[in-house]
Formats: C-alpha cells, sequence, structure tokens
C-alpha cells in the first residue's frame, strides 16, 4: 500500500495510524532494514523527523539528492523506484510534481510515502492531527479554521480533518482559493465553508491554522502575493475572534511577520514546536502501520 494522500487510509486506518503515533513504543518493524528518503526539494523538519523515525523502528534511513539521481532525466522515474525497491523495505519522496509520485507508485514494489508534492502534504496532516488530539483529547466535533493560500497543506489538512469527524472553514484570497479538483477531493470528506472573509473561518474556531504565503518554487511570486495576502495574517486580534480556548498551528517553515505575528508564533496558544516535533511520532506511526499491511 501507498501513502500519497490522507485518503488513501480509511477513516478507521487514519485514527489506527494516529494512534502508533502516539506509543513511544513500537515493535522494531525495520530491523535489519533500510527506507529511501529521495529529497527532490530540500527540508529540514521532514529529513529529520522521517530519518529519527526510521531509526526509532530499528531501521537504517538513506537521504538520496537530486544531483545523485537525476530524477526522471538521468533515470526513468519508474525504474529508480524499481531499483529502490531492491534494497529497501520503503520509499519516501519529497518532490515538485506529485505526477512522480504517482509513477513511484505505479512501478514501486515497496511502499510509497508522499514526503510533500505540489498537490499533497500528507505526513503534515498526521502530525497536524496528533497535535490537536493531544491537546484536546478527541477530534470529532472540533472546528479548525485554515486562513491563506489553497495550497497542498490546506488541501491535506481538509482531507485530514474531515475524515476525523471535524468540521472545516478555509478563507484564501481571491484566486488563492482550492482549486476545483482539491475542492472536489476534500468534498469526498467533508463539506467545508470555504470564504474569502478570515474572521469568518476563525469566528469560536478550536484551530486556527496557516502556512506561508508563498512556497518553496514560487519565490518570484512573492511580491504580488504580499499585498492580497496581507489581510490574512494571523495576528492577536484574529486569534480573539477564535474559540477561548483556540490553538493555533503552522506547519513551518513561518515568515514572520508575513503570515503569523511574533506575538502569536511565540504566544500562549502557539503549539508550533508540539505539531514539529509531532512530524516524527506520525512518520513512526505511519511506517510501523505500512510494515505490518
Amino acid at each position: 500500500m501507498n501513502y500519497l494522500e490522507v485518503d488513501d487510509l480509511s477513516a478507521t486506518e487514519l485514527i489506527d495510524v494516529l494512534d502508533r503515533a502516539g506509543e513511544t513504543k513500537l515493535e522494531p518493524v525495520l530491523s535489519g532494514k533500510g527506507v529511501a528518503l529521495v529529497f527532490e526539494k530540500p527540508s529540514a523538519r521532514t529529513r529529520n523527523s522521517m530519518e529519527m523515525a526510521v531509526v526509532q523502528l530499528g531501521g537504517h534511513p538513506v537521504t538520496i539528492r537530486p544531483d545523485e539521481i537525476g530524477l526522471g532525466r538521468r533515470e526513468r522515474v519508474e525504474d529508480l523506484a524499481r531499483m529502490f525497491g531492491c534494497y529497501h523495505a520503503a520509499l519516501g519522496a519529497r518532490v515538485f510534481d506529485h505526477d512522480e509520485l504517482e509513477l513511484m507508485a505505479s512501478a514501486s514494489p515497496i511502499p510509497v510515502i508522499n514526503m510533500l508534492s505540489d498537490a499533497a502534504h500528507p505526513l503534515q496532516a498526521l502530525a497536524d492531527l496528533l497535535t490537536i488530539r493531544q491537546v484536546f483529547g478527541q477530534l470529532g466535533g472540533l472546528t479548525v479554521a485554515y486562513v491563506g493560500d489553497g495550497n497542498n497543506v490546506c488541501r491535506s489538512l481538509c482531507i485530514a480533518a474531515g475524515m476525523a469527524g471535524m468540521r472545516v472553514r478555509v478563507a484564501c484570497p481571491r484566486g488563492y482559493e482550492l482549486s476545483q479538483e482539491d475542492e472536489e477531493r476534500v468534498s469526498r470528506a467533508c463539506t467545508p465553508t470555504l470564504t474569502s472573509d478570515p474572521r469568518v473561518a476563525v469566528s469560536g474556531a478550536d484551530v486556527v491554522y496557516t502556512d506561508a504565503w508563498f512556497s518553496m518554487g514560487q519565490e518570484s511570486q512573492a511580491e504580488a502575493r504580499r499585498p492580497l495576502f496581507a489581510p490574512f495574517q494571523v495576528d492577536d486580534q484574529l486569534m480573539a475572534a477564535a474559540g477561548p480556548d483556540a490553538i493555533f498551528l503552522h506547519c513551518l517553515p513561518a515568515h514572520r511577520d508575513e503570515e503569523v505575528t511574533d506575538s502569536v508564533l511565540d504566544g500562549p496558544q502557539s503549539r508550533v514546536w508540539q505539531q514539529a516535533e509531532n512530524r516524527m511520532h506520525a512518520s513512526r506511526g505511519l511506517l510501523s502501520w505500512l510494515m505490518e499491511h
């Protein structure tokens, strides 16, 4: 089985993965085995969390840089996936183009894990749900409000939250909403409230979530985006509109005083460092589950 998007799991399987992620000791299902981690895009959290998750399950992570394999250029993506299957128990890939993951999955004899693509960030969504459940003791019935770019993080969060029985609200600037394809995928899990007013989304919410206004590879769009996204900054005033016990989440890295102010990111409602740590626990839970299914 592959994990390219959250809903590759059923709702029951999703909770099973989260339960495993919450356990401090799991069977060393990767003992004597390797896991290939392909990074077409660099990452601080993904590399550290995935490598440590593999180690904690008794395995050996092998991190592979793009210049070492020439993904899709020096060698076909499918051939590389088959090759990694000769040595490893699982293959993780962080890529620019989601289609490359689909090609890997079509040929790989081992599970393929999406460590981030332009379409989805399902590992992050696991960490998000794990953090929310740790804080509130539950998921069902809570409201999560995402404010900002309707990107891969937003899509995966909405799918995961909907599968877990949460209410979902999304506020994006006009022209930067979830794509029609993303809306259709999200609608299988929930019926989100979609708006261009961040205060409508955040009002009374239990969780306020944001991401950078531009992602890696979109730096050339930064100046054009900033004035459009400025009203969507998560500051103390916007957080005050949320529920009395609301928490703030951000997948990081944060552009301080752009999408979020220092006072919120470092404030008492922020759970971003707990969320970052949970990337490791969530990855460990997923790997444990995949090795047994």
